[in-house]
Formats: structure tokens, C-alpha cells, sequence
């Protein structure tokens, strides 16, 4: 199944969203350069901190807590560096650390050095440079997973819409090649199967038909600055999750189907040639 992602420094909406089925509980700390990246736009602009870290890793039990931290950096106006930033999200309790909006092999190298093992490491891909290295990133020990971010890529690139990057196939030329390495690898977020621009039910397909392993589960999904009882908080997270749990075994099922016909064609084509 996907692994499912959500935002929050809220611990009570992070436990209502682990006890839903949320795999990874999404602590966002990058704010340098986003507003003037996405200024205007109806984007999600976090900026959360190292107690958060601390804080939800302390609320949940089964879920990991995942970071994105500020794109590679050196300390600005007393905010510390890359480096002490990676060392204190570590010792808050960090599982996975997401790299942001590089453009350089030496920005990965760097970002590899500085988790050192310690923690899982996930590169977002989401600017033209990063896409267009991708063979020689791909060949940098040290990396995890992959996550598309499909977001600010399609801003970078001056289209109108995000998903433009599926339907023209850029998503599936950089997923064959992350996936030819054995690298696992998701993409965009995902409201409700029936809710966003794009209906959720597409776009879940295209994860299996492409071999994705995760997803980020969207703010329109449940948008808690503006749905505050708790308890419809939870209703929320229950139904969606079910369903989009449901439509996964329903894709699951194709794959299947199809796999083995294969394995019956070849079955049947060698009983012939004997």
C-alpha cells in the first residue's frame, strides 16, 4: 500500500490521523525562499520547528515523523545552517528528512553527509535542474527515497496546473528511472477520491500504474485551520482513509490481473514451442 502522508504540528491531529492510517507525519520547516516562490498562490506555507519535531514524535506510536527542511543553506540572520539544522531535527527524533528545491549534485552530497545515517533520506525533486540530473543523482549513495514535487516543479516550468507533469509523461520518464534503481519513489499529494482539481481516484491509479509507494494526503483533505471539532476532524480522516485504503485493493486487484495473464501467455507460448 501507499505510504500516506500529512502535515500537521498539531500532536491531536497527528494522532487522529496515525490512528486513521497516516503512515508519516509530515513536520514542514522550509520557509526560505517559499514566499517568493509561491506568493499569491493558495499554498500550503508552513513554518514549523524543531520543538515541533520534538512534539510529535512524542504524540505518535506507530506513525515516523518525516521533516523537510530548508533547502541547503549556511546560517541567516541567527537561523543556524544546514548542518545544526539536520543535527538538532535528529535529536528531536526526526525518522525521515526531506531535502528541498536543490539544483546540484553538490547539494545532495552535502545533505547525505549531513543525515550521515542517521535518519531515512528523501530528495523532493522540484526544480528543472534537479529533474534534469536525475541519472547522475541517481548514481549518489545515501538516498532513500524520491518524492516528485510536482507543486513548485510545474511553477518552475511555467505551466497552469500541476498534474500537466502526468499527463505529459515528465512523471513517468523520472519514475522509470528512479524505479530502475530500486529506489522507492512517490509523487504530488492527493485530496478525497471524489474532492480537488483532479479527482483523488485518478490520481491514486496513477500511483499503481507507475509503482509509486507514497503520496502526501493534501490539505483540502482536511483542512484544519478552518474545520476545528475535533471529532469531525476524526470523521474525516476515518471515511477518507477507508476509501482511499478501498480504491488502493481495487488497483492492487488490476495489477494482479494483468500480471497474471502475463504469466499465462508466457506459460501457454512455451507449451507450444516444446
Amino acid at each position: 500500500m501507499l505510504h500516506l502522508m500529512y502535515i500537521t504540528k498539531r500532536p491531536e491531529v497527528a494522532i487522529i490521523a496515525e490512528q486513521a492510517g497516516i503512515d508519516w507525519i509530515f513536520v514542514d520547516m522550509e520557509f526560505i525562499g517559499k514566499d517568493s516562490r509561491q506568493g499569491g498562490l493558495d499554498t500550503v506555507k508552513n513554518h514549523h520547528t524543531v520543538e515541533d519535531v520534538a512534539i510529535i514524535k512524542k504524540a505518535v506510536k506507530k506513525a515516523e515523523v518525516l521533516v523537510r527542511i530548508n533547502p541547503i543553506h549556511d546560517a541567516i540572520d541567527n537561523y543556524f545552517s544546514s548542518e545544526d539544522e539536520i543535527e538538532a531535527i535528529i535529536k528531536a527524533g526526526a525518522d525521515i528528512i526531506m531535502l528541498p528545491l536543490f539544483k546540484t549534485l553538490e547539494e545532495v552530497r552535502k545533505f547525505i553527509g549531513f543525515v550521515n545515517g542517521r535518519a531515512k533520506t528523501c530528495l523532493l525533486v522540484e526544480t528543472p535542474e534537479a529533474a534534469l540530473l536525475i541519472d547522475e543523482i541517481l548514481e549518489i549513495k545515501g538516498i532513500d527515497m524520491i518524492h516528485l514535487g510536482l507543486n513548485d516543479l510545474h511553477l518552475a516550468l511555467g505551466m497552469k496546473f500541476m498534474f500537466e507533469l502526468l499527463a505529459n509523461g515528465t512523471v513517468d520518464s523520472l519514475s522509470s528511472k528512479i524505479k530502475a534503481k530500486g529506489i522507492p519513489f512517490g509523487f504530488g499529494g492527493v485530496a478525497t477520491l471524489t474532492g480537488g482539481a483532479m479527482p483523488g481516484s485518478m490520481i491514486i491509479k496513477e500511483h499503481y500504474r507507475l509503482g509509486s509507494s507514497m503520496v502526501i494526503v493534501s490539505r483540502s483533505f482536511c483542512n484544519t485551520d478552518k474545520i476545528t471539532d475535533l471529532q469531525e476532524v476524526r470523521r474525516i480522516f476515518n471515511q477518507g482513509i477507508a476509501d482511499i485504503r478501498c480504491l488502493e485493493k481495487e488497483a492492487e486487484d488490476a495489477i494482479k490481473y494483468f500480471s497474471e495473464n502475463r504469466d499465462s501467455v508466457i506459460r501457454c507460448v512455451r507449451n507450444i514451442i516444446r
